[in-house]
């Protein structure tokens, strides 16, 4: 099996390439994550109340360079979404680690999906999770994948149905203060 903190894998389809992040992705991510239309969509949950909403490259730049300093400890893995039609650009990132906890959402693989509000569709979602959802319950050994989606998030929603996720009606506690998180939907192996 594939250590995925040795050699991060590259996954891809006919539309999109998944790939470890670079420092390089600075640009094209800044028009993520200064878009302020998709920030309502990101999920900060246990995030020492960062809401990604970045606007400098600088700002970029240094959260880029967390998350890379992240994966070298091994908390997770934060991958690029490169879209193939528009040259390869970065149209948003992936995290994904595997949980474990004192709560419901142990052995679980926790996912964040953070994309360009052009991006927040049904499709388009749906063609990424096609890409990720079984590679990710081999890579990250976990029994369940959870996702935040907010009631706002209505395409994602739609997809993740159309995967057969459901909505959890358990919270998720933050490790960091005990602090309870809802609108998770999760999939189970």
């Amino acid at each position: 099996m594939i250590d995925v903190y040795e050699t991060p894998p590259v996954l891809e389809n006919e539309r999109y390439l998944i790939r470890f992040i670079r420092k390089e992705d600075c640009d094209d991510l800044l028009c993520v994550y200064s878009d302020e239309n998709a920030v309502p969509f990101f999920n900060g949950d246990n995030c020492n109340g960062d809401d990604f909403h970045y606007t400098t490259k600088e700002r970029m730049q240094q959260a880029i360079d967390f998350w890379l300093r992240e994966y070298g400890m091994r908390y997770y893995v934060r991958f690029a979404i490169c879209d193939k039609r528009k040259n390869n650009a970065a149209i948003g990132t992936i995290e994904i680690f595997n949980r474990q906890a004192n709560d419901f959402f142990t052995d679980c693989g926790l996912l964040r999906l953070d994309l360009r509000s052009d991006y927040e569709q049904e499709e388009e979602i749906g063609n990424l999770l096609s890409l990720i959802i079984s590679p990710f319950f081999t890579l990250f050994s976990c029994s369940m994948i959870a996702t935040k989606a907010i009631p706002a998030a209505k395409e994602r929603i739609s997809a993740l149905k159309t995967f057969g996720f459901e909505l959890s009606a358990e919270p998720l506690i933050g490790g960091h203060d005990g602090t309870v998180y809802g609108d998770y939907w999760i999939l189970k192996q």
